[in-house]
């Protein structure tokens, strides 16, 4: 890798903000071409059902299934495939599992109530969705982690049903996602991806039931799509490429750092790795470690896309501009590499998950650490938070007045309704005003 090949930054440059700005840029918005395609195949389903997903599938997959049967994974093949793995990949599997059911056992919103002095009861009661439909990428991209970072939560949130869809392109079946299923709890699995797999899951058909909500990672069609049945159903984001950023004050190994960076590099060449220091010569020695170990890294040109179009090494004057920067950027993942990470935590606002400490990769928290790997990006955690149990919940408020109560709110809100020209809420609260 050339000594340029990723982007080399100061906030002392004059011309700062735009370049961080322009490559921080990412539209996310579909194609024409692509909204045309999710459009069709929506319309589709929707109208025909089981038809149009076997039609799909054959044609998208490469399969030749002549019904929905064929392309339903029974309970027993999940149970089967998580026995037949391999003693140390079943191990670890079953250990990141408790893992994140434990962590997020502690997200478990409860229901609550009070009673006023003059008897009126307020509250909310907090229900568990009745179905959620988790969406799996599978083929060569296969990720078990996704499966229990999904179907986990809402099973520690009480949905009763969990409907999983998992693109297996020219029959292809990955033994550890389906092994994952059945160790999450998933309910049904159907060898469904793309829009077709999303329609099904919003819509329903024959053989796949509607579900409350759609969780989970896709391509660009996956995306458009879950866009699209918005409000049919809910989402959880409409998620962009993987970004990591590591504040470092200099003193952690250069080699680390650089294979950080590369962790998220090697998703895609989309996916964007950001360094931030106020030490310029510790800045030298990433650089250089990045170009003695990229020659060694299986998905190296990926890697190198990703560095040299969406890379950066900021140089700050200190680790509070460093925070301030993060802040701006808002990234998916944050590394807090220094020595004293608990020091820096308050001053940071807008981050996904952080990551505090030289030992804690953030590759731990993608796989086995407890908290999802499912994070807003592209700058959303200035407002969004990372999947969780509470995704899979709903929140009721619990209203009821005794005649004392009523009496008394229903002279407030007399007033305030004809305030607003409404009199029949005017009148509908003074019926309960007592004489």
């Amino acid at each position: 890798m050339s000594q340029r090949s990723i982007t080399r930054l100061s906030n002392r440059q004059s011309d700062f903000d735009t370049r961080l700005d322009e490559l921080l840029a990412w539209e996310s918005v579909s194609d024409k071409k692509v909204n045309q395609i999710v459009e069709e195949v929506l319309e589709r389903v929707k109208r025909e059902g089981d038809s149009a997903l076997v039609e799909y599938t054959n044609r998208f997959d490469r399969m030749q299934a002549s019904s929905m049967a064929e392309l339903e994974i029974g309970a027993a093949r999940l149970q089967q495939a998580l026995h037949d793995l391999p003693t140390e990949q079943r191990a670890a599997l079953e250990q990141a599992a408790t893992r994140v059911r434990d962590y997020h056992q502690r997200q478990l919103g409860e229901s609550w109530q009070y009673t006023e002095a003059d008897g009126t009861l307020l509250g909310q009661k907090v229900t568990p969705m009745d179905r959620v439909g988790i969406y799996v990428p599978g083929g060569k991209a296969a990720y078990p982690s996704s499966v229990l970072m999904n179907a986990i939560p809402a099973k520690v949130a009480g949905v009763a049903e969990i409907i999983m869809v998992v693109p297996t392109p020219d029959g292809t079946v990955n033994e550890l996602v389906l092994a994952a299923a059945a160790l999450a709890g998933v309910d049904r699995v159907f060898t469904l991806g793309g829009a077709q797999a999303v329609a099904a899951l919003a819509y329903g058909t024959q053989t796949v039931p509607r579900v409350d909500k759609i969780v989970g990672p896709g391509n660009i069609f996956v995306a458009t799509a879950k866009r699209a049945v918005f409000g049919a159903v809910g989402i959880d984001m409409i998620a962009g490429p993987s970004e990591i950023l590591v504040i470092c004050d200099g003193q952690t190994d250069p080699d680390w750092i650089a294979m950080d960076l590369f962790s998220q590099a090697e998703h895609d060449e989309d996916a964007q790795s950001i360094l931030i220091s106020p030490d310029s010569d510790f800045i030298d020695r990433v650089e250089a470690s990045i170009a003695k170990l990229l020659p060694t890294m299986e998905r190296r040109e990926i890697i190198e896309v990703s560095l040299r179009e969406r890379g950066m090494l900021i140089e700050v004057a200190d680790l509070d501009e460093a925070t301030a920067l993060s802040n701006r950027i808002a990234p998916e993942h944050l590394e807090l590499s220094v020595a004293d990470p608990q020091s820096l935590l308050p001053q940071i606002r807008h981050a996904g998950a952080i990551f505090m400490g030289r030992y804690t990769a953030e590759s731990l928290g993608d796989y086995c650490a407890g908290p999802n790997h499912v994070l807003p990006t592209s700058g959303t955690a200035r407002f969004s938070s990372p999947l969780g149990v509470y995704d899979f919940q709903k929140r009721s408020s619990l209203i009821m007045f005794s005649a004392q109560g009523a009496s008394e709110m229903g002279k407030v809100a007399s007033v305030l309704a004809r305030g607003e020209s409404l009199t029949a809420h005017a009148r509908s609260a003074e019926y309960r005003i007592l004489d």
